[in-house]
C-alpha cells in the first residue's frame, strides 16, 4: 500500500451465504483508492458493484467475508471486530446509500438523526457546521426540524448527503444516487460531490454506477466488473474512449451518442446473460457471452495485463 493509497483490498471475496450454498458476489478483487481521485465503479445490474461497496461499510448477514483483505489508511479492518468497524464508519469511510431516499429514520427529525450521530462518534452537535453543510446542498435550515416523510425525494437524498459527509470521512461511496434522476438533477448531484472533495470536505470518492456516460463527468479512473470479478480499470478517458476488453467495449457500444444518427450506428445489446454466481463457470466469466473466447478462457482464469500506463484488464485474448 503507497502513500497515496487511502484504501487497498488484496484478492477480497465477499459471498452470500443461501440454502443451496455460498452465492460469489465478489470472489478475488484486487484494487486501490487513491487520495484525491473519483473512483468509477461500473457494470451490469448483479456484477457486485454494490456488494463491494456495502461490505466495506455497512456489512450485513447474509453477506460474509470469504477470503482477502482490505486496508484502510494502512490499517486492515476485514477483520475488525463490529464496534470498531462503528468508529470508523462515517469518520473514515462513509456511504451515500443506494436507496438514500428512503434510508432515513421515518420517526426521527432530521436534527435528532445528525445529533444520534455525531453523539455516537463522541462529538457535539455543531450548528454552525450543520448550517454550513446545508447551504452546501442548497437546503433550507427549516429541514432540521421535519421528518423526512415531510422532505420531498430530491431533498431526503441532499439531506443524506450531508448526514453522510458530517464526520469529513476520507472516502465517501456513493451508490447508484442518480439512477432515478433525470439528466438535471444528475449533473447537479455531481456537481455537489465534487464541491465536497474541492472544499475538502472529502479526500476521495467511489462513484458506483451502471451507466459509463456518467462516470465520464465525474471519474479519475474507472473499474469495470463482470460477474464478481474485475475485467478492466484504468484512466477515465482511456477505459472509456479506447476500451481494450470486450465486456467494457460491449457496455460503451450499448450506450447511445450525440449527433450519431440510427442508421449510421445501431446500438448493439450484449448477447445471453449474467452467469448465476452460486456456480460461476470457470475460466473467464465472460466467456459464453464473449466474441473472442477460446477453449483457454473456458478453462483458465484470464491474466492481468498491462495495456497501457496504470491501464490493466483481465483477458486472455488482448495483445500488448
Amino acid at each position: 500500500m503507497t502513500a497515496v493509497d487511502i484504501l487497498k483490498a488484496e484478492s477480497l471475496k465477499v459471498y452470500y451465504r443461501t440454502l443451496h450454498g455460498s452465492v460469489k458476489a465478489i470472489d478475488g478483487v484486487t484494487f486501490e483508492v487513491r487520495k484525491g481521485e473519483v473512483l468509477g465503479i461500473a457494470g451490469e445490474s448483479g456484477c457486485g458493484k454494490s456488494t463491494l461497496v456495502n461490505f466495506l461499510v455497512l456489512p450485513k448477514d447474509p453477506m460474509y467475508h470469504a477470503g482477502g483483505k482490505v486496508f484502510l489508511k494502512g490499517k486492515e479492518i476485514t477483520s475488525l471486530p463490529k464496534h470498531d468497524l462503528r468508529k470508523i464508519r462515517y469518520e473514515e469511510i462513509s456511504i451515500i446509500p443506494q436507496y438514500s431516499m428512503d434510508s432515513l429514520s421515518p420517526t426521527r427529525r432530521i436534527r435528532m438523526i445528525i445529533r444520534d450521530l455525531m453523539r455516537e462518534h463522541g462529538k457535539d452537535f455543531d450548528p454552525d457546521l450543520v448550517r454550513e453543510r446545508l447551504s452546501m446542498v442548497n437546503l433550507p435550515q427549516s429541514v432540521l426540524n421535519m421528518y423526512p416523510v415531510e422532505l420531498s425525494g430530491g431533498m431526503r437524498q441532499r439531506a443524506t448527503m450531508v448526514i453522510s459527509t458530517l464526520l469529513n470521512p476520507d472516502i465517501l461511496i456513493a451508490d447508484e444516487i442518480t439512477s432515478a434522476l433525470d439528466v438535471s438533477t444528475q449533473k447537479f448531484v455531481i456537481e455537489m460531490l465534487l464541491g465536497f472533495m474541492d472544499r475538502k470536505v472529502v479526500s476521495s470518492i467511489v462513484f458506483i454506477t451502471h451507466d459509463l456516460s456518467i462516470l465520464y463527468q465525474i471519474a479519475t479512473r474507472v473499474m469495470v466488473l463482470y460477474a464478481g470479478k474485475i475485467v478492466e480499470i484504468g484512466p477515465m478517458e482511456e477505459v472509456i474512449e479506447k476500451p481494450v476488453h470486450p465486456y467494457t467495449k460491449a457496455l460503451i457500444y450499448s450506450l447511445p451518442k450525440m449527433n450519431v444518427r440510427f442508421k449510421e450506428r445501431r446500438l448493439k445489446g450484449i448477447p445471453g446473460q449474467p452467469p448465476h454466481l452460486l456456480n460461476p463457470p470457470s475460466g473467464c466469466r465472460f466467456h459464453n457471452r464473449c466474441p473472442l473466447a477460446t477453449k483457454r478462457c473456458e478453462e483458465e482464469e484470464p491474466p492481468l495485463v498491462e495495456v497501457g500506463k496504470d491501464h490493466y484488464v483481465y483477458c486472455w485474448e488482448v495483445k500488448v
